[in-house]
């Protein structure tokens, strides 16, 4: 059999972390930011752990 392609867009956006949680950056950063407060800008700057729905599909593009 052959092997399972890495889906190109996904590993580009997805990172798994050591215990095999993938990891997720905020979207609506980019630009038009002048209109966003402060604290809005902080928190989308940090990047967090997908939700439990999306899990299974994000690894399936990932081929893990």
């Amino acid at each position: 059999m052959p092997k399972m392609k890495t889906h190109s867009s996904a590993k580009k956006r997805f990172k798994v972390t050591g215990t095999g949680k993938v990891k997720r950056n905020h979207a609506r950063l980019r630009h038009i930011a002048t209109t966003k407060t402060k604290k809005a800008k902080r928190h989308l700057g940090n990047s967090v752990i997908v939700d439990q729905a999306d899990h299974a599909r994000i690894e399936r593009l990932l081929a893990i």
